[in-house]
């Protein structure tokens, strides 16, 4: 007999599993859920990150449906001068447990089980375990069990560096900065940021903003980075013509290109597209967003290092396999190669929607928390597997220049069916996570005199959508080949 029942099971209480949460509190008030998560706390990843990382897109689209994130107003000073805030990490955590213990737990319709891990099915059972007790519970789950773990986020932290440090090697993950000052006495002579991605960014950033002379800074960057230009990123109801230059720009490059590198740098002309160094065609693509005020201070950073990857670290040098490259002896290396999003699961394809199971992917890239809002409100409002499939296949999590023109097309068809559905183009205009729902209809209600620029948008992206299918198709073939 199980210990207690619920409708919904949902494993994790990140921001994908607490923006399910959430819609569905709204969407389904007969329903009961539970959710179980290992940390201590809500936030999922959010409690193992580095203590400087910050939302790298403005925070009006991310959270939930029912709560603003950030006040709405413009950052007048720092790097993001001129534009909407960037949830700091502090910020996001008591946001989330505002959430848990101020809205859904006191709904009645929600318990919340923090430390404790999901173990196993059993027949028509389910098993949580408590952590810290080692007491293990059965579930009956009514309805469906909801993973929210399929992205398996890692962070600094909890990741396992992929070289070899030796003993007495000055080593750090950059949660660990902000404690530096514990040491004044011996500060490092040198710091080696060692990982291309964004979280190198954030910590080459930190240090500079900290004082630390760019000469006394080396990075390890084996692979550059495209990255999306924040400012036309905004608010969509505040800069809805950055919006409209972004996603016109995105159609009319691909349509002009043979491949996704020459889509990319048609992007990188119109500044549509960022990259630190612009000698450097950079291959890699992970929906990093970033302002140029960054990439200027990044750009100060000429002690770059391209033979590859790390394979040994020791004090006064690193190894890149056979090759030995030295460096300060008292330098400080700053281990950035987790990769937030492992692009691996894209080789585990699914259904969000299989009979008793929910898998909360993307719905369309990169946009986490509203896929898992409208994954809940098409749970609650469609009643069969096929017609909810239908309306949100999974969106393809690419990786590279090559495959990205595959996520844009994909994301064009997604909008498509959920825009020709009356309900889930309904869920869109009220979502608050959605890029541009919310502010249209507001700019509707209001007869924005905006909306007359915006009437041609749509004839113009169509008009480009045989140029973006057939290079989405092309993307298409080398993501599925790996």
């Amino acid at each position: 007999m199980a210990d207690f029942q619920t409708d919904y099971l949902i494993v994790g209480a990140g921001a994908v599993g607490l923006a399910f949460a959430d819609t569905m509190l709204d969407e389904d008030p007969d329903c009961h859920m539970t959710i179980v998560d290992k940390h201590a706390r809500p936030g999922g990843h959010w409690n193992d990150a580095y203590p400087f990382v910050a939302l790298h897109q403005p925070s009006a689209t991310y959270g939930v449906n029912s709560m603003e994130l950030c006040p709405d107003r413009v950052d007048e000073h720092g790097h993001n001068a001129g534009m909407y805030p960037l949830a700091k990490h502090a910020e996001i955590l008591a946001y989330y447990s505002k959430l848990v213990s101020e809205r859904l737990v006191p709904s009645g319709r929600v318990t919340y089980l923090p430390l404790t891990e999901y173990r196993s099915k059993d027949g028509g059972d389910h098993h949580v375990r408590g952590i810290l007790s080692g007491e293990e519970q059965t579930v009956h789950v009514r309805r469906k069990i909801v993973d929210a773990t399929w992205f398996q986020t890692s962070v600094p932290s909890t990741h396992t560096p992929g070289f070899e440090i030796a003993e007495g090697t000055r080593f750090a993950i950059p949660g660990d900065l902000p404690g530096l000052w514990k040491q004044a006495d011996d500060l490092p002579d040198h710091y080696v940021v060692i990982g291309g991605g964004k979280t190198a960014m954030d910590t080459a950033v930190w240090l500079l903003e900290a004082g630390v002379s760019p000469d006394k800074i080396g990075w390890v960057r084996p692979r550059d980075s495209w990255m999306f230009n924040r400012k036309l990123l905004q608010p969509a109801y505040h800069r809805i013509d950055g919006l409209m230059k972004f996603q016109l720009d995105l159609v009319e490059a691909a349509t002009a290109s043979e491949s996704g590198d020459e889509m990319f740098a048609e992007l990188g002309r119109r500044g549509t597209m960022l990259r630190i160094d612009e000698s450097v065609t950079p291959k890699m693509f992970h929906y990093a967003v970033i302002s140029e005020g960054e990439v200027d201070m990044l750009r100060q950073i000429t002690q770059v290092y391209r033979q590859g990857r790390v394979s040994r670290i020791e004090r006064g040098a690193m190894h890149f396999g056979d090759e030995r490259v030295e460096v300060p002896d008292n330098t400080l290396f700053i281990d950035c190669t987790a990769t937030a999003v492992p692009f691996e699961a894209r080789a585990n394809p699914r259904p969000f929607f299989d009979g008793d199971t929910i898998t909360l992917q993307l719905a369309q890239t990169p946009f986490v928390p509203y896929s898992a809002a409208l994954a809940a409100f098409v749970e609650a409002n469609f009643d069969t597997d096929e017609e909810k499939n239908n309306l949100i296949p999974p969106a393809p999590l690419t990786d590279s220049t090559d495959t990205y023109p595959y996520a844009v097309m994909a994301n064009l068809m997604s909008t498509a069916i959920l825009s020709s559905n009356e309900k889930t183009n309904t869920f869109n205009a009220k979502s608050r996570l959605h890029p541009t729902g919310p502010a249209i209809a507001r700019m509707i209600e209001e007869q924005d005199p905006r909306l007359a620029q915006m009437s041609d948008l749509g004839p113009k992206i169509q008009a480009h959508m045989p140029g973006v299918i057939k290079l989405g198709m092309a993307a298409k073939a080398l993501h599925e080949a790996g």
